[in-house]
């Protein structure tokens, strides 16, 4: 029968000593990495799918939500706790009765292109996502708002009976059917950030992929 060769205390030592390299040299390798990501102003997110759209009418995973978030900002932004926090607009209030909304956004605010970002953004963004041709799955979230349900539904045709105008280029006024305690958390949410209608208009079912 053959017996079994003891490793030398020698081997042992040197395949130990290996092992350590291998995972010292894995860790040190892991934050130079993190420190590479975190020197600089680019922020490196892995994503385990592949992205889907960033249409923000048409999106419905939670990773193109979390990228939105990161690149974009919509009338309210939320603290650290989760609070409505100052987002685009830099100042909101609201009626006694809580059903009339008037947000002032900041001056000078523009799109990446330069295209300017109006208060109209907001107005073209909200009415394309509960017009019933563009089919979003999240355009019941606007149940609430004026006449959203009506113009998802196809009852209302009339897209600019929505709850939203634009008074000038910087103040925008939202109309609720009733009371809504979400609301302001909802103005933090991807699927009401504004979108830019020059932009968009020439491509088409192209938005966002």
């Amino acid at each position: 029968m053959a017996r079994k060769k003891k490793m030398s205390t020698g081997k042992k030592v040197g395949i130990t000593a290996l092992a350590a390299v291998i995972v010292i040299g894995g860790v040190a390798g892991y934050a130079t990495l993190g420190k590479k990501s975190t020197t600089s102003n680019v922020l490196n997110e892995y994503l385990p799918v592949d992205m889907t759209t960033q249409d923000l009418s048409q999106m419905t995973d939670s990773y193109a939500f979390e990228v939105a978030a990161n690149v974009q900002q919509g009338l309210l932004s939320r603290t650290s706790s989760g609070a409505p926090k100052a987002g685009l607009a830099k100042s909101w209030s609201h009626s006694k009765d809580g059903l009339t909304w008037t947000f002032h956004l900041r001056k000078g605010l523009k799109w990446s292109n330069g295209d300017p970002l109006t208060a109209s953004d907001f107005v073209y963004a909200w009415q394309r996502t509960v017009n019933p041709k563009t089919a979003s799955q999240y355009a019941y979230i606007y149940s609430g708002i004026k006449n959203a349900d009506a113009i998802n539904s196809g009852k209302d045709k009339d897209l600019s009976s929505l709850g939203i105008k634009a008074k000038n280029k910087t103040t925008l006024v939202v109309t609720l059917e009733h009371p809504m305690p979400q609301f302001q958390n909802l103005m933090a949410f991807p699927v009401f950030i504004a979108q830019d209608k020059k932009f968009e208009s020439s491509l088409g079912s192209k938005v966002g992929t």
